[in-house]
């Protein structure tokens, strides 16, 4: 099994933005993505917090 590295909020929305997800809102510190395919996803950006490899398997 592969492990999942581990990112920033902002990293994982930068590697989102260039597979083809676009930012439709932002509340507090949660951006929401879509992609044009339909796929969504929330993304936490907490400062430096890394974020959980359950969350990016998900994504």
């Amino acid at each position: 099994m592969t492990t999942v590295p581990s990112l920033t909020g902002k990293k994982l929305l930068s590697a989102l933005k260039k597979a083809g997800f676009e930012v439709l809102r932002v509340k507090g510190s949660h951006h929401f993505v879509q992609h044009p395919d339909g796929r969504s996803a929330v993304v936490p950006v907490h400062g430096g917090e890394s974020i959980g490899p359950g969350l990016i398997a998900q994504v």
